[in-house]
């Protein structure tokens, strides 16, 4: 029998899901950069570990470093909605820094990647705090899953950046026959876990190139008016039908930043462009189940995928499950 290394049979998965988000088509970029790299990395952690490849570990510090980088990328441009800018190219000079130092070898290199994997927690921790409720690429009517799913992403960064301090401190303390086995197992339960919370977001997010332009005008209507515009445009279009729907494409429709449009909404309903949104989808579902059909036919007629979501969101608004709506609304 043929017994692969965990990292291996990590890397395959990977792979074969990165793999399979671009086969499938319009996949979301960046999530799907960072999955190949987890899987490029895991694959890389299995020859210098378990195969002893001199170049895997030359170049395994340098691949390591890309991780955050690129997990930041993906919040920024595929989680905020911001288009990639040349000034993002700086974020290569930590696997750069990296590779000069593997040259050089030391304890600077052994310091660098667990600050900058927790550097890049922090931050995303940060910037995912300061977001608000809505994120401008993500599908309307998701609740707090996707802030759960980042916020899940900066809490891998963080502990591969306490795994790297516990490992250093086995070494110090004269555990270094361990170190190899803690390394596997803590790389590898790292790696998967970013990659399935990256997955997860990636599931959440609308595969549309309708990022908000940074040159968007500043809205001259006041919070009523925006308002108007906004409930006259998803009457006549219902645009609640649209599974992919997100802030970011109402924002562009409207012509007004996507912040503009979620403060307005804030302020004039008290509430987030999500629920508003689903409130649209749920009363076109009770007008498809008083006519008879299924939960789930009026479910997906309105726009929504998941079961979970719709039946939340449902007895939110109407107070009942949709079988209990049904039974006491249904036409004749």
């Amino acid at each position: 029998m043929i017994a692969l290394p965990l990292p291996l049979v990590l890397s395959l998965i990977l792979g074969f899901l990165a793999l399979r988000m671009v086969l499938r088509g319009r996949p979301v970029p960046m999530i799907a950069g960072l999955l190949a790299l987890l899987a490029l990395q895991a694959l890389i952690n299995a020859l210098a570990l378990h195969y002893t490849s001199p170049a895997a570990r030359f170049i395994q510090p340098v691949t390591a470093m890309a991780i955050p980088a690129l997990a930041w990328l993906a919040w920024t441009s595929d989680g905020l909605g911001r288009p990639l800018t040349p000034r993002d190219a700086l974020h290569a000079a930590g696997p750069l820094l990296a590779l000069a130092l593997r040259w050089q070898g030391g304890f600077f290199l052994e310091l660098l990647v667990p600050l900058t994997y927790a550097a890049y927690a922090t931050a995303l921790a940060l910037t995912l705090n300061r977001a608000g409720p809505d994120l401008p690429r993500t599908r309307l009517g998701q609740g707090g899953t996707p802030h759960l799913l980042w916020g899940g992403i900066a809490l891998a960064l963080a502990l591969s950046a306490l795994s790297d301090f516990g490992i250093a401190l086995a070494m110090a303390a004269g555990h270094a026959a361990r170190v190899p086995l803690i390394v596997d197992i803590a790389t590898t339960a790292l790696l998967l876990g970013i990659g399935t919370l990256a997955l997860a977001a990636e599931r959440l997010t609308a595969r549309t190139d309708d990022q908000d332009s940074a040159t968007a005008p500043v809205a001259t209507e006041d919070d009523h008016a925006l308002m108007a515009r906004l409930n006259d445009l998803m009457e006549s279009r219902h645009l609640w039908r649209d599974p992919d729907l997100t802030l970011a494409k109402l924002a562009r429709r409207l012509q007004v930043p996507a912040k503009r449009l979620s403060t307005a909404v804030n302020r004039a309903t008290g509430d987030n462009i999500s629920r508003l949104v689903n409130g649209y989808r749920i009363r076109a579902a009770c007008d498809a189940l008083a006519r008879g059909a299924t939960a789930t036919e009026a479910m997906l007629d309105a726009g929504i995928l998941t079961k979970s979501n719709f039946n939340r969101e449902f007895r939110r608004i109407t107070g009942q499950t949709p079988t209990q709506w049904q039974a006491a609304h249904r036409q004749p």
